[in-house]
């Protein structure tokens, strides 16, 4: 199953875009949102033929982003756990980095996507660790990338996505 991963859009609509545009290029079937989306109307292009899955960051908060989500997805507040063509994948923001290296540590999940930090990361282990990045705010000087994960090869490929 080929799974995309994006984080951090803060409701740069137009990067949204092209980065819905890259996973329908890719033929993912499931989206997951690591949060950070700010408003609602940054979710909704996420509105695609896919499975999409959201969690909560913490700039998002409008609370009628979670009914947003859940009208074409599943918002799962702080934190998803899912289970994906075998794969069992926790999905947390990153707020705490505790958590997040809890979440890797704990050998329960095969990978843990997170945001948060804007910093692309792809940590091989036995729980594999990502990080799509986000748009570039400062100190992060990359633009918004975003990961498209196979569960079958267990490959990760990232995507810089630009503005026009």
């Amino acid at each position: 199953m080929r799974v995309g991963i994006v984080s951090d859009t803060h409701d740069n609509v137009e990067l949204v875009e092209r980065a819905v545009e890259h996973f329908e290029r890719e033929g993912v079937e499931t989206v997951v949102h690591c949060g950070d989306f700010v408003a609602p109307f940054s979710a909704t292009p996420f509105d695609c033929p896919w499975a999409f899955h959201a969690v909560r960051g913490n700039n998002d908060g409008e609370w009628n982003l979670a009914s947003t989500v859940d009208e074409f997805g599943t918002y799962h507040g702080e934190l998803a756990e899912l289970t994906l063509d075998g794969a069992e994948i926790a999905v947390y923001h990153g707020t705490s980095i505790p958590i997040v290296e809890a979440l890797v540590d704990c050998g329960a999940y095969d990978y843990v996507c997170h945001g948060h930090t804007h910093q692309r990361r792809h940590d091989e282990g036995d729980t594999v660790r990502i990080n799509p990045g986000g748009i570039a705010i400062p100190p992060a000087p990359e633009p918004l990338h975003v990961a498209v994960l196979d569960t079958e090869a267990g490959s990760v490929e990232f995507e810089q996505i630009e503005e026009a």
